[in-house]
């Protein structure tokens, strides 16, 4: 008898698995600061920008559109290299009081178990640049969970990057995934429609910038206000 597919669970970061104390965000605001001051003066000095669940990628033509620049890869290279400059000196930085999410860590070491046995495949669904979600993931130690992902710089799109890291997983592991149970765990509504674009369960957790109540009102599979019991959310992500 072949044995069952493994399960693919793949996690976003900020909000999800970690935060940053507000490192992140205060390095991407710094990066339009110092790459674009003229453009940014003309238009009033300063953009707000609707960060939960976007991508990078996408965060920067939003950038772009609102300073008047042509959108290209050396742009977007210019940009992120400044951004990442930035992030890493934020998380240096004592002043920023980041940490993992409640019972991230213990949550992670279950599914972790699970990966040593071939039932479950981790991955990381992210709309970080890969870069940045590296820095991340080794500044909070769960970097080693994580063998493969999709990025904000693969792809604009949030919902097309879900293809993207089933591939990478089974190049890095060396299966085929197709017939495997996918699983996205994520803090915003763009986390459940990247779910539903691949077929996935949504999972939810309000433990992020959005309510329990919003998440609701967008019909994850499964919703979360936190991993504190993460016995449970064990068992019922993992459908057992």
């Amino acid at each position: 008898m072949m044995p069952d597919p493994p399960n693919v669970i793949l996690f976003d970061i900020d909000g999800t698995l970690l935060n940053t104390g507000g490192a992140g965000i205060k390095a991407f605001y710094k990066a339009i600061e110092d790459t674009y001051p003229s453009e940014l003066d003309k238009c009033g000095g300063s953009l707000s920008l609707d960060m939960a669940g976007s991508t990078d990628w996408g965060l920067a033509i939003e950038i772009f559109q609102a300073l008047g620049i042509e959108d290209s890869m050396n742009e977007r290279e210019v940009f992120f290299a400044q951004y990442i400059q930035c992030l890493e000196n934020n998380l240096s930085d004592p002043n920023y009081k980041g940490s993992l999410m409640p019972g991230i860590t213990e949550l992670l070491e279950k599914l972790f178990n699970e990966v040593n046995k071939g039932k479950v495949v981790l991955g990381i669904l992210t709309g970080n640049i890969a870069t940045g979600a590296s820095l991340k993931l080794k500044k909070y130690q769960v970097d080693k969970y994580f063998c493969f992902g999709a990025y904000g710089d693969d792809h604009h799109d949030r919902n097309v990057l879900g293809p993207i890291a089933l591939k990478r997983g089974e190049s890095y592991h060396g299966l085929e995934l197709g017939k495997s149970p996918v699983t996205v765990i994520g803090d915003t509504a763009k986390d459940i429609y990247c779910a539903r674009a691949m077929g996935a369960q949504a999972v939810a957790v309000s433990s992020g910038s959005i309510s329990y109540e919003e998440l609701a009102e967008h019909d994850p599979d499964l919703l979360f206000k936190d991993f504190t019991d993460y016995e449970s959310a064990y068992k019922m992500i993992c459908r057992c």
